[in-house]
């Protein structure tokens, strides 16, 4: 077997394996309730191939030793704010959501893909992706964990897309926000952990 298909299956696994049950995975299932299953499945392959294309490249140059104290505890801030966001709600007018229409697919995208990559910043998956990436090339190790890290919250999506149907929207934004807080409090505590550690 070549060193390519290696590569592709040990990262695709591992990544596969490391999202199970993971904190991006509930948001995804939370994210399918609120938007198409195509746009959470492509705004999650975008920010996860831009974040995986970073690990790599630093497992690529640094090796194992990646400072991931302070993206956490950034991540856990962001979050945070995500979680006051989705707990207040957005207010629209029928002017403002006419107008808004025709942006929906486009701000639904840019809403899943910058929630995946404040999540992914310092995650357990993309520091599954360096410590791979440092053992074998970077590019089957992108394209792999890229593909595990789609595969597991495809799952979660399916889920999302089938229970947001029988979920009223104010238990889906109380629900989405106390994932945003419970998430941002355990990478707040992690990052300042690390850092204090």
């Amino acid at each position: 077997m070549s060193a390519f298909l290696v590569g592709l299956g040990v990262s695709s696994l591992a990544i596969f394996i490391a999202e199970m049950g993971d904190k991006t995975q509930l948001v995804a299932m939370s994210l399918a309730t609120r938007y198409r299953a195509l746009t959470v499945i492509l705004g999650i392959t975008a920010a996860t191939a831009v974040v995986h294309l970073g690990s790599v490249f630093i497992a690529e140059v640094l090796g194992a030793a990646v400072p991931t104290d302070w993206l956490t505890l950034i991540a856990g801030l962001a979050f945070l704010c995500f979680g006051l966001w989705t707990l207040h709600g957005d207010e629209m007018t029928d002017k403002d959501e006419a107008r808004a229409a025709s942006r929906r697919i486009r701000s639904g995208f840019m809403t899943v893909f910058v929630v995946f990559l404040v999540a992914e910043l310092g995650d357990k998956t993309m520091l599954a992706t360096i410590t791979v990436g440092t053992q074998h090339h970077w590019l089957p190790v992108w394209i792999g964990s890229t593909l595990g890290m789609v595969a597991a919250d495809a799952i979660a999506i399916v889920l999302g897309a089938v229970l947001g149907k029988k979920l009223p929207e104010r238990a889906i934004r109380i629900g989405a926000c106390v994932l945003f807080f419970v998430a941002g409090a355990a990478m707040l505590g992690q990052g300042v952990w690390g850092l204090l550690a």
